[in-house]
């Protein structure tokens, strides 16, 4: 096999991959803190790069067409940037956020203790990488599917007719998450109408989708019984279900989430949340156990307990299963470190920048973790050891499976630093923070070798893509953190952050002891741990009747997550489920499809904010002819030839 000679990582792959990387990376962090999910960033990114180069060639801004090795390394640039939220911005701070708040502390990072924190531990994981690539990906040909299907996926874009058709399916989608994004989320009196955020479950909820002034005008002309009929919500417990967090978001990004989750999850989140708020909801409330008022934030505070223990237990029990893999992943990446000169040596990334990038990044993690968390330094040298494992872990996995088992691999660090630091629940997050952000970053740059394996790139252009990446998203995660994060009275609010919600308890649960918690909390955390343990258990014992055990990571999620989110993602399954049987082939449209208004709907909620703080929507002539080219401005940039 040799090594293509096109060219690769160039400055205009370089800055793509920044901008659209940086772009997801923005997407990624919005969707992870309203329903707590990521999206893969390659496919998309490839797909944008494509159609825009295409767009600049066919206007003769650029001259030559753009490469589909120059893609892949944009690929590696935008995958990079794209996973800058796995640093801990959507889990681990704003867990220990909120338990500082519980005990009357305000912590908040400045802008540079983010950057700082984030870019080191996606530093490590880079150079994590380079000993598994060798060996997972040259020697023993691990599959690593997303790898494969973005490396084909270059491959029919660059081929002609099925670029024009993906870019034109992802445009539409994006198109339909701009307006729904706008229309939701921009307020101000020159815009004519707005979408509500929320529709109750009665009969009139309909009408509020029209312009006020038409509403008012239907509503005038009936009678009072018919309003009050229109206007009646459903009770449960002498309370409507909206209290109990059952209504419809009018959000299409969870629909989006949902069609691309996959059915089994999605049923499985959906039982979660109807036992949890429709039949648990009403008994905690009324016994007293969770006070004040109904509620997201408020029944979160008790069913937390049982979804992360459910979580904790399920994750660990399939991890245990999976114990030859661990064993043959630690014994392969220590072969790699004596294996034989191979086809592609005099290109592979050396195994001595793997020993001096350790050598920079492993003391800059300790250092970070000293200085912004107080983590005692033996500490932290015990976390970067243990982020190796982890890392060699998680890959090995990711390359077996697709899927990245970053849950299972934090909550073991949490365990073993709930030993090694009893007590502390700093110690405990932030330290399972740099373990599964490390081995979170290295198994999906791995993925991203693999595509770039298939397609004959340079690895080592490829590992400066990755570093061009992680400063990329950095720069665009941190401003957009601040923007969005005001305080940790957001999360559980307007951010319901299930991940963050998880691990928070977790962290108190190791912290505080079990003693310290209401007797039904106690009886809960050893339900959902049996629960947990037995639903993995039916996986592995009964894989031909998979389909009809509720996957125990969405029967959690179903208990950490608000129920409204829940009923979007379970009926954007069902509706992909309903598409899947007419046509077999549906996911080549229904994956571009929601990836686009997935996109579009996260960077334009962003976008407002940005321009609501630059007082866009202050009402002036001048101003309002900005917000309308904005507007534009943002659909055109998500849309494609």
């Amino acid at each position: 096999m040799s090594l293509d000679p096109q060219r690769q990582l160039t400055v205009r792959a370089a800055l793509a991959g920044a901008v659209l990387g940086g772009a997801m990376c923005l997407s990624n962090l919005y969707t992870a803190l309203t329903i707590g999910w990521s999206f893969g960033v390659a496919i998309t990114s490839g797909v944008l790069a494509w159609a825009i180069f295409a767009l600049l060639l066919r206007v003769r801004i650029v001259r030559t067409a753009f490469g589909i090795l120059e893609n892949n390394a944009m690929q590696s640039v935008a995958s990079c940037a794209g996973y800058m939220v796995g640093g801990g911005t959507t889990a681990a701070i704003p867990a220990l956020m909120m338990i500082d708040a519980e005990n009357g502390v305000t912590t908040r990072l400045s802008g540079w203790q983010l950057f700082a924190w984030i870019t080191t531990i996606a530093l490590l994981g880079v150079v994590m990488a380079i000993p598994m690539k060798q060996q997972m990906i040259n020697v023993e040909q691990l599959r690593f599917p997303s790898g494969i299907a973005a490396a084909e996926t270059l491959k029919a874009l660059h081929a002609g007719e099925e670029g024009r058709r993906q870019s034109r399916l992802l445009g539409r989608g994006a198109i339909a998450g701009v307006l729904v994004g706008f229309f939701r989320e921009a307020h101000a009196a020159w815009i004519p109408w707005n979408l509500p955020q929320k529709l109750h479950f009665k009969l009139g909820a309909p009408l509020e989708l029209l312009p006020e002034s038409w509403r008012t005008g239907l509503l005038g002309g009936l009678s009072e019984s018919t309003r009050s009929l229109l206007d009646a919500e459903p009770l449960l417990r002498s309370r409507p279900l909206h209290k109990y967090t059952f209504y419809l978001d009018t959000s299409i990004i969870l629909a989006a989430a949902g069609a691309i989750m996959g059915w089994r999850a999605a049923w499985g989140m959906m039982l979660g949340a109807v036992v949890n708020y429709l039949v648990l909801g009403p008994i905690v409330f009324s016994r007293g156990i969770v006070l004040w008022d109904l509620g997201y934030k408020n029944l979160a505070t008790w069913s937390v307990w049982f979804g992360s223990s459910l979580l904790l237990t399920s994750s660990l029990t399939a991890f245990f299963f999976q114990w030859r893999s661990v064993v043959a992943a630690v014994k392969s990446v220590f072969a790699a470190f004596h294996a034989k000169a191979s086809e592609l040596a005099d290109h592979e990334v050396p195994m001595s920048w793997f020993v001096i990038g350790v050598a920079i990044f492993g003391p800059m993690v300790v250092t970070v973790e000293y200085l912004i968390f107080d983590i005692k330094p033996w500490l932290g040298v015990v976390s970067v050891v243990l982020a190796f494992f982890i890392a060699i872990v998680a890959s090995r996995v990711t390359g077996e499976t697709d899927t990245t088992p970053s849950g299972a691999l934090g909550k073991v660090t949490q365990i073993t630093f709930g030993i090694l630091d009893p007590g502390n629940a700093t110690t405990n997050l932030m330290t399972a923070n740099v373990t599964g952000g490390v081995g979170l970053h290295a198994a999906d740059l791995l993925t991203d070798l693999k595509s770039g394996y298939v397609l004959k790139a340079d690895p080592r252009q490829q590992f400066w893509a990755q570093f061009i990446g992680v400063l990329a998203g950095g720069l665009f995660v941190v401003p957009a953190w601040d923007l969005l994060i005001t305080g940790p009275e957001v999360f559980g609010t307007k951010y319901p952050a299930p991940a963050a919600i998880a691990w928070k308890g977790v962290a108190q649960m190791l912290s505080q002891g079990l003693d310290r918690l209401h007797p039904s909390a106690q009886l809960s955390i050893a339900i959902g741990a049996s629960l947990g343990i037995v639903l993995a258990l039916a996986d592995r014992q009964f894989p031909q009747y998979k389909k009809w055990i509720p996957s125990a990571a969405g029967v959690g999620l179903g208990f950490t997550t608000p129920g409204a989110n829940t009923i979007s993602m379970f009926l954007g399954a069902l509706a992909a489920l309903w598409i899947a049987r007419k046509d077999p082939k549906s996911d080549e449209t229904l994956v571009p499809v929601s990836s686009g208004v997935i996109a579009g709907e996260s960077l334009t909620a962003v976008g407002v904010l940005m321009l609501d703080k630059l007082g866009v929507f202050d009402g002036s002539i001048v101003v309002k002819i900005a917000g309308v080219l904005t507007l534009l401005g943002l659909a055109s940039a998500t849309t494609t030839p």
